[in-house]
């Protein structure tokens, strides 16, 4: 995932500018990769799972929340302290991860996002061939060739020494 500055520079003037808790318009984000897939923790309390959308264009996640106050037709408001509305927040991916593979789910108030390693990323180990012509045994001899211990060792010191 990449680090958005401008993301960063508008939630500190945000909270610069805040008035009360009415304000605090985010969705505190904790990220993590852990074996093969990157987890994406999302605080939204108080948010049903209708009211989360979550799209995916490219290698851009976008979140958006909408929650909604739980007071009734002809309720008194005393205090009212909780913000309300749509809440948003777009997630860079890297190339390394797998957007097509991309899970979510809502649990006690945390919206968890599962994001698969791209396999073609992945390091892998590259197997070493050997190029002897014409068709080859399991020791890397010519089929049918038997040649002893000391003369396959004098064979390999030849080929690393170079010509003598």
């Amino acid at each position: 995932m990449r680090f958005d500055p401008f993301r960063e520079f508008d939630r500190l003037a945000e909270q610069a500018l805040a008035t009360g808790a009415r304000a605090a318009r985010g969705m505190p984000m904790e990220a993590l990769r852990r074996g093969d897939e990157f987890l994406v923790f999302l605080d939204l309390p108080g948010v049903r799972r209708e009211d989360v959308d979550i799209s995916v264009e490219r290698n851009v996640v976008s979140i958006a929340a909408n929650r909604v106050p739980q007071r009734a037709e002809g309720d008194e408001v005393i205090v009212d302290e909780r913000p309300y509305g749509v809440f948003a927040r777009h997630l860079f991916l890297g190339e390394n991860l797998d957007p097509s593979g991309l899970s979510a789910e809502v649990d006690t108030g945390v919206l968890t996002l599962r994001i698969p390693v791209n396999p073609a990323t992945k390091p892998r180990k590259i197997p070493v061939a050997s190029t002897v012509e014409g068709s080859t045994g399991q020791d890397g001899l010519p089929e049918g060739s038997q040649q002893s211990e000391g003369s396959r060792q004098s064979e390999e010191s030849a080929v690393g020494a170079g010509s003598r």
